[in-house]
């Protein structure tokens, strides 16, 4: 019990820290949009840990919620770094571009 509360402290203070970056500009709408989801889905996964204890046991798994909850999000962060190492070769192809064009538009 003293996790989940820990936890909800933990999601809550996240949470206010997002407003924050929001009221601030420092974040897209969108990106607000997606972290408040995630951090929302969080929540909801701390509150309601027992039955998914009990729907992972039903789907056959061994071991309980939680690490069915880390195996996905090990799998989230493994496709997200996946999109990221997208995204930067996507910026380095257009960086070599860009150098590529100023350095023969400067020679002629």
């Amino acid at each position: 019990m003293w996790q989940q509360i820990l936890a909800g402290i933990i999601i809550l203070f996240f949470i206010i820290r997002l407003y924050d970056q929001n009221k601030k500009k420092e974040i897209t709408p969108n990106e607000f949009a997606i972290w408040l989801a995630f951090w929302l889905t969080a929540a909801l996964a701390v509150i309601f840990i027992k039955q998914i204890d009990r729907l992972v046991a039903y789907l056959g798994f061994s071991g309980n919620g939680i690490n069915f909850l880390i195996y996905l999000a090990v799998l989230a962060l493994f496709y997200l770094v996946f999109r990221l190492r997208l995204s930067i070769a996507k910026l380095d192809r257009q960086l070599t571009e860009l150098v590529r064009q100023i350095t023969l538009g400067d020679k002629k």
